[in-house]
């Protein structure tokens, strides 16, 4: 008699919305602890140093998918430059900021020259992409930790931004139906995005009220803001990847692929959540 082939261990399900739940929720939490709640409360000049490796890190994982299709990025003067730039908007404030992203700019232009000229614009406007996609954006977050509650406001931007996907991935998983970018992202659903606002909303109003002391209604307006710019967000590096032909920037983060996979958001809501910060709470 013919014994029963043994059953092969089946791959952890990642539901509907096509990653492993247990891991994304665990890595995310320790990250989240450890990496930005301490920090933030008890020494927010370590929390500028891990924005600092985070940069580098996501710029890293850029480097690698873009060689892929043959595109070079000047990896010295880049990973410095994103290293440098949120050091130098949280200790020396806009104007070195500023000027270091420029100076970045101009390490690029100058570095590449000593390889052949076949490549350079498409090199150059690589490593400049990487420079403004991780530094200029992930800058922002060294601006709002040297303002005024400094600690509060990224904590906040933070949790927005966490709360986004928190909402969109509920309500896309439960009720989601219509894809809003199918050849982008066919997962991201119009209720999912409104699951996104409803929870940033409300996260929203609660932090300005309890945190901030300020009106409710900025509150709300900031989270529907910053709802629209972490989805943009979400897309823009769906759309790199798709032209890039990867499915993650890499595998660094277990449920989650690469740190840019979860910066994806951040970047983008670090700019709009400063700017509506200062123009709500002051410099």
């Amino acid at each position: 008699m013919t014994e029963a082939p043994a059953e092969q261990p089946q791959p952890p399900s990642t539901g509907r919305a096509g990653r492993n739940l247990v891991s994304a929720v665990l890595v995310g939490a320790a990250l989240g602890i450890f990496l930005v709640l301490l920090p933030l409360l008890y020494a927010p000049w370590v929390f500028s140093i891990v924005v600092s490796a985070a940069l580098v890190v996501a710029a890293h994982e850029l480097w690698g998918a873009l060689a892929q299709r043959d595109f070079h990025v000047v990896r010295v003067p880049i990973y410095a430059g994103v290293a440098l730039i949120p050091q130098a908007a949280y200790w020396w404030g806009t104007t070195a900021f500023i000027a270091t992203f420029g100076a970045t700019v101009l390490a690029v232009l100058g570095w590449r020259l000593a390889g052949p000229p076949e490549g350079y614009v498409g090199d150059v406007s690589a490593s400049v992409l990487v420079a403004a996609y991780t530094g200029l954006m992930g800058g922002f977050v060294g601006l709002m930790l040297a303002s005024s509650q400094g600690g509060q406001r990224t904590i906040a931007f933070v949790v927005l931004t966490i709360c986004s996907d928190i909402g969109g991935y509920a309500a896309g998983v439960l009720v989601g139906r219509h894809p809003i970018a199918p050849r982008l992202s066919p997962k991201k659903s119009w209720e999912g995005f409104a699951g996104s606002v409803v929870l940033q909303v409300v996260a929203g109003v609660a932090l300005f009220v309890v945190v901030f002391d300020a009106p409710w209604w900025q509150g709300a307006l900031t989270g529907l803001v910053l709802t629209v710019t972490a989805t943009a967000g979400d897309f823009a590096e769906s759309a790199i990847k798709r032209d890039l032909g990867v499915k993650d920037m890499s595998s660094l983060l277990p449920g989650h692929g690469g740190l840019m996979d979860r910066l994806d958001s951040l970047l983008p809501n670090a700019v709009t959540s400063w700017l509506l910060f200062r123009v709500f709470l002051g410099p």
